[in-house]
């Protein structure tokens, strides 16, 4: 009777592990706004667009060191009051300015006027003026002698590229490991858009 109490036990604790994104997801799609399942990036780009798996990178554990989901602000870093952004480097914006909430799935959920900033919104492409800063934001990064103009392209390749550089080097044993900053055409596929 113990062991099969203990195998109960071990089959529930198993689907349940296995279907939290399954769950995080259709709790998503049952009101309110549901974050996209795939983005289409660099949709101009000259070594095709970079199709992204949104859903997966919310729902799964996708962080560098692959401990938890990465968080709505990790790449929508304006989505939080001005004094959180600054607590990261080189972050310090918040929209709009006077934001008082933290952009989570279960926010976007509940609070159907919520606004998602994309990317483009500030990080024009190179030439461009953005939609909602008066000009593409120029960002000294670390270590760095000179501020870089943050446009989609150098956000996408910091923020992207650099996490999944670090989670290269944080879990060497993953297989297959994410593309690192240089494998373009890892991403990048020409006709995706």
């Amino acid at each position: 009777m113990k062991v099969l109490a203990i195998l109960a036990a071990f089959v529930l604790s198993f689907l349940i592990v296995s279907n939290s994104a399954r769950v995080t997801t259709d709790a998503l799609a049952q009101g309110g706004k549901k974050p996209p399942e795939t983005i289409v990036l660099a949709k101009e780009a000259k070594l095709g667009a970079v199709s992204f798996n949104h859903l997966k990178h919310i729902t799964e554990k996708r962080t560098a060191d692959g401990t938890r989901q990465i968080a709505c602000i990790e790449c929508h870093h304006t989505a939080q009051p001005a004094a959180e952004a600054a607590k990261h480097p080189p972050h310090q914006t918040a929209w709009p300015a006077d934001r008082t909430t933290t952009l989570t799935a279960e926010l976007l959920e509940k609070d159907t006027s919520e606004t998602v900033v994309i990317c483009t919104d500030c990080h024009a492409r190179a030439n461009e003026k953005p939609k909602l800063l008066p000009e593409t934001p120029s960002v000294k990064m670390p270590g760095a002698a000179e501020a870089t103009v943050m446009n989609n392209q150098q956000a996408f390749h910091i923020n992207c590229g650099g996490c999944h550089d670090d989670a290269v080097k944080a879990r060497a044993a993953l297989s297959p490991p994410p593309p690192t900053s240089k494998k373009c055409v890892a991403c990048h596929k020409k006709g995706t858009a």
